[in-house]
């Protein structure tokens, strides 16, 4: 199956850090597949998908290798990074409105790229324009409006749209929803899986939302503290989750037919990424921990029976139990 994205032992570190901010991850997406990464926050998906568009903080250091259809994204020259940034990959934002000009006409904003690139006329890129908006449920006129004058709903629509000008291979979303309304955003996670199935475009789906990585996605991706700590199908990993963490999320994740009283919580803080790590990351969090955990990193291991089900964790075979108390 040919990878959109593939990406292998990446490491990424930041000034006035004692460890990676991303340690070692690993992360593949195949044509039209629809993959969700999920965890905490500050946990590191964002960074994950901004990697993929080299968007890094100032004074970062990568290590491993980013490939977008075959070509390393780690080692594009300034030209070739442009090009994938204005056509290969594209990159849908949490908050529409900090990621439009709202000085700009709409028009204006979605063909920019493709104007200024020459990979459009300026004819073509207003025509090109109008029929993705029509593909994402707005009207044409919106072109000649300001963003102001747009519902949140319908900027993320129109976010959507931008990211669909250059025909990319790969799409990143990271937390689309987060600013909208719970109408809207069934509204636009729906758009999304439809203009993916449309246009054949891989998927990686940055969430907090269990549910929802649940209901689009083909596989799961789990991170916590800048390493994968369990990865599978979706339709497996939250039925028989094998790691304490996502254990702990599932049990976290609020319930109509839930029993009253306070919702389950994690106790404890994330790792301090000023302090170096030893062994497992979510040791000083997990109640299966052993003396072995806090000295010896889990490196991800096959659950039985479950092909492509991944947990870094030494103590898998110990939680089938508590999964079906969950």
């Amino acid at each position: 199956m040919t990878r959109t994205l593939d990406i292998r032992n990446l490491c990424l570190r930041l000034p006035d850090t004692a460890r990676p901010v991303l340690d070692g991850v690993d992360l593949h997406i195949a044509a039209g597949e629809t993959v969700a990464l999920v965890g905490e926050s500050g946990s590191g998906k964002s960074l994950t998908a901004r990697t993929v568009l080299r968007l890094l903080p100032k004074g970062a250091e990568t290590e491993g290798a980013v490939e977008v259809a075959g070509e390393n994204v780690l080692a594009l020259d300034p030209q070739q990074l442009r090009a994938l940034r204005t056509g290969r990959v594209a990159m849908i934002f949490q908050d529409p409105r900090a990621a439009i000009n709202p000085l700009r006409r709409v028009g204006d904003f979605l063909t920019e790229s493709v104007r200024l690139t020459g990979a459009m006329s300026e004819p073509d890129a207003t025509r090109r324009a109008a029929e993705l908006l029509t593909a994402v449920g707005l009207d044409a006129s919106v072109l000649r409006r300001h963003p102001g004058q747009l519902s949140g709903g319908m900027l993320q629509r129109v976010m959507i749209a931008a990211a669909l000008m250059g025909d990319p291979v790969l799409l990143l979303a990271d937390e689309p929803t987060t600013a909208l309304d719970v109408t809207s955003q069934a509204e636009v996670v729906a758009l999304i899986g439809e203009l993916k199935e449309r246009f054949d475009t891989g998927l990686l789906f940055v969430t907090h939302d269990l549910g929802l990585a649940a209901a689009i996605s083909d596989r799961v991706y789990v991170m916590y503290a800048g390493r994968i700590v369990e990865t599978g199908p979706a339709a497996t990993l939250f039925t028989d989750p094998r790691h304490p963490y996502t254990l702990a999320l599932l049990a976290a994740t609020p319930r109509l037919a839930a029993p009253g009283g306070r919702l389950a919580a994690i106790d404890g803080q994330p790792p301090d990424l000023r302090h170096e790590l030893t062994g497992c990351s979510f040791a000083p969090r997990c109640r299966f921990a052993t003396q072995l955990c806090t000295t010896q990193a889990p490196e991800p291991q096959s659950a039985p029976g479950a092909p492509g089900h991944l947990a870094a964790c030494h103590h898998s075979d110990r939680l089938e139990e508590s999964a079906a108390d969950a």
